[in-house]
């Protein structure tokens, strides 16, 4: 087991289903419990039979190191993006995402469509489906990306199969939207894990030889840890410089007219 792999697809996993619980509880609020449940059951033995047919044959017929520099390209990719998203968040420059929010926005829209009923409503089943198999995609593709590159398919499974199981049993406690999990937070530290996984994959596939071997991923997630933060305090800098020149470019406007 890796204990690594394991972390990472615990985050990665929990912060998409985070999202999918959200619009899950405001469906079985407004629409009821059957329909909600009912779309969420469907995508998740969708995603399962996804990952039986294309996860274990790859991982069984398919040499890991191939995919080393594709899959840490991808990683890279997919964990830029997210640290990306943090950085604009936390420097003033993006909207935070707050589970809440999307909550009372769901209920609103699926209030809408009518009121919960003990039969089959299909506009909720719909809905819960469609995001459930959204971002279980995602988390797949945590998964699958981690599981091959580390050559630890299991200890990729094991640590979604917890974040699942972590999630769903917090749903059923709080009966309420998770706003409570800073989702930006592990957004953050998922992006941090993924690019310097990714970063890793990418020297090793093309013949860089580490130092420590795996122990090069720490290392990787402090500096960028470090730069990441070095990026948030210049953008909220140069956005406070660009406040005030506005502030005072209106205040010269309008002394003109005096």
């Amino acid at each position: 087991m890796n204990l690594y792999v394991i972390t990472a697809s615990f985050l990665g996993t929990a912060v998409e289903f985070v999202e999918a619980l959200t619009i899950v509880l405001a469906v079985g609020v407004t629409k009821g419990w059957r329909s909600s449940l009912s779309g969420m059951a469907l995508a998740i033995l969708l995603l399962t039979a996804l990952v039986v047919l294309f996860g274990v044959p790859l991982m069984s017929y398919v040499h890991v190191s191939a995919f080393q520099l594709v899959i840490g390209i991808l990683m890279m990719m997919f964990g830029m993006r997210w640290l990306r998203k943090a950085i604009l968040r936390y420097s003033g420059l993006k909207a935070l995402h707050l589970e809440n929010e999307a909550y009372e926005e769901e209920l609103t829209r699926q209030k809408k469509e009518g009121t919960a009923t003990k039969r089959m409503d299909w506009f909720g089943f719909t809905t819960t489906f469609n995001i459930v198999l959204l971002e279980g995609i995602e988390a797949i593709f945590i998964v699958l990306t981690l599981g091959l590159a580390a050559n630890e398919l299991s200890s990729a499974v094991l640590g979604s199969v917890i974040g699942i199981i972590v999630v769903i049993i917090a749903g059923i406690l709080l009966r309420k939207p998770l706003a409570m999990i800073p989702e930006n937070t592990m957004k953050f530290v998922v992006g941090l894990m993924l690019s310097s996984f990714g970063i890793f994959l990418v020297g090793e596939g093309v013949g860089v030889e580490w130092w420590h071997g795996d122990v090069s991923i720490l290392v990787l997630m402090a500096a960028l840890l470090l730069v990441s933060i070095l990026s948030v305090g210049v953008l909220q800098n140069l956005q406070k410089r660009r406040v005030r020149n506005r502030e005072n470019s209106a205040s010269n406007h309008f002394g003109s007219y005096n």
